[in-house]
């Protein structure tokens, strides 16, 4: 695999120099750790095993390079298994439309089987799909279609390879493989709602293979810790990951998910400076942070930052968030070093995102806000799990991270239903 990948870039290089056909492996635009293995794995697979001998094949990040640092627990797996970044090829390096112009382009799709609008005239380049949720449309006739009910997309992909020919596992593609699928099934846990009897399957076929594998519950650990891990990301990547925007009454607000307890965002170096850089390079009138962290007995702690130059906005965000009912957030005012940051501390732990967003939707005023124009923001954050997100803790409580159970926990109170599967 390490070679594969290191050899990608090359092989990219010298097929559209010699004019010959390139085979892109390519995930959604999450671009979650299910797709970007699914697309790495396969791909290797098929450079090993196709027929067709004049094809490159090359997996394709489905975002630009600049947004992988945000997806942790992609890069620590891959750093992990000795895959260096430097040779992943990303969507903004590699351009598909003038490679299908040229007619050099074959595309299969993993983790997705409809491409967005912009990429709709790639459409008839697509050869193969590998997806793990049920079909929305139908394919051309010519497009192997495998559309399968399991919990993870790199079940599929193992699957393939297991039937494929011996020898062409090896033990970086198996390490990847078995950690995208125990991440993706809560670690095969049966109360959390999402694993099937498949993905249990591949993860046994994986460690028969390679008994030296670590144990299921050492990697689903590591991973989950690096998902929301944020202390190697810039504060510009912080408020990036998980963002979503409001708009309302012509200006636009921000509101970041933040893993990190809120006195050591307050104390990062040049904060400020990071926090009106943010807002200004995309026009945001204000920033609300909202703080996540656990202690050591996996308490949820919540905590609150409300930024904005603007006096009027900053204040009346405020008086909505230390007024609101529906729910009460029972926010105590927390020190803050600078007159533009408002700080508290949450005392309604249940209260996510997802309370607070009508809230300021309903301060923003206007009749946009009042509706919700809520925009998702691209990159979009690193997907949760979403049938772990929804999984009925009335049945049994799933080993699952503390910020899995408290988003459900949270859910369940206000009585929202089931979402789709991921």
């Amino acid at each position: 695999m390490e070679r594969f990948v290191e050899g990608n870039r090359a092989a990219l290089q010298e097929h559209v120099r010699r004019h010959q056909e390139i085979h892109v492996v390519m995930g959604n635009e999450a671009c979650d750790l299910d797709s970007t293995v699914s697309a790495l794995a396969l791909a290797y697979f098929l450079a090993k095993t196709s027929s067709a001998p004049k094809a490159a094949f090359i997996p394709v990040l489905n975002i630009p390079r600049a947004d992988f640092a945000l997806r942790t627990e992609t890069t620590f797996l891959l750093r992990e298994q000795g895959i260096p970044a430097a040779s992943l090829i990303f969507r903004d390096e590699i351009d598909l439309g003038g490679l299908h112009r040229a007619g050099l382009l074959s595309l299969t799709l993993v983790d997705h089987h409809v491409l967005p609008g912009a990429d709709a005239a790639l459409e008839e380049a697509v050869v193969e799909v590998l997806d793990h949720r049920p079909l929305e449309r139908d394919r051309a006739p010519g497009c192997q279609v495998t559309a399968e009910p399991v919990g993870s997309c790199a079940t599929l992909v193992t699957e393939r390879i297991a039937q494929g020919p011996p020898g062409v596992l090896d033990r970086p593609t198996a390490a990847l493989l078995h950690g995208t699928i125990l991440l993706d099934c809560v670690n095969l846990s049966p109360a959390a709602g999402k694993v099937t009897p498949r993905d249990v399957a591949c993860v046994s076929l994986l460690e028969a293979r390679f008994p030296e594998l670590p144990a299921r519950d050492t990697v689903f650990e590591a991973l989950q810790a690096a998902k929301f891990d944020v202390s190697g990301l810039t504060t510009e990547q912080m408020l990036r990951k998980d963002l979503k925007v409001l708009s309302g009454d012509e200006l636009l607000l921000a509101i970041s998910a933040i893993y990190v307890d809120l006195e050591a965002f307050l104390r990062r170096p040049g904060l400020l400076q990071d926090l009106d850089a943010f807002c200004q390079a995309r026009g945001y009138a204000g920033l609300v942070a909202m703080m996540i962290s656990f202690n050591e007995c996996n308490e949820p702690s919540r905590q609150l930052a409300v930024y904005s130059r603007h006096e009027t906005l900053r204040s009346t965000v405020c008086q909505a968030l230390e007024e609101a009912t529906a729910p009460s957030l029972h926010l105590q005012p927390l020190p803050s070093p600078w007159s533009c940051v408002g700080a508290y501390a949450q005392g309604n732990a249940l209260a996510s995102r997802k309370k607070v967003l009508p809230i300021l939707r309903a301060a923003l005023g206007g009749p946009g806000a009042a509706g919700g124009p809520e925009e998702e923001v691209v990159p979009p954050p690193t997907p949760m799990n979403s049938l772990v997100e929804e999984c009925p803790l009335a049945q049994a409580v799933p080993p699952l991270c503390p910020q899995d159970v408290l988003e459900r926990v949270s859910r369940i109170a206000a009585g929202q239903p089931p979402g789709s599967p991921k």
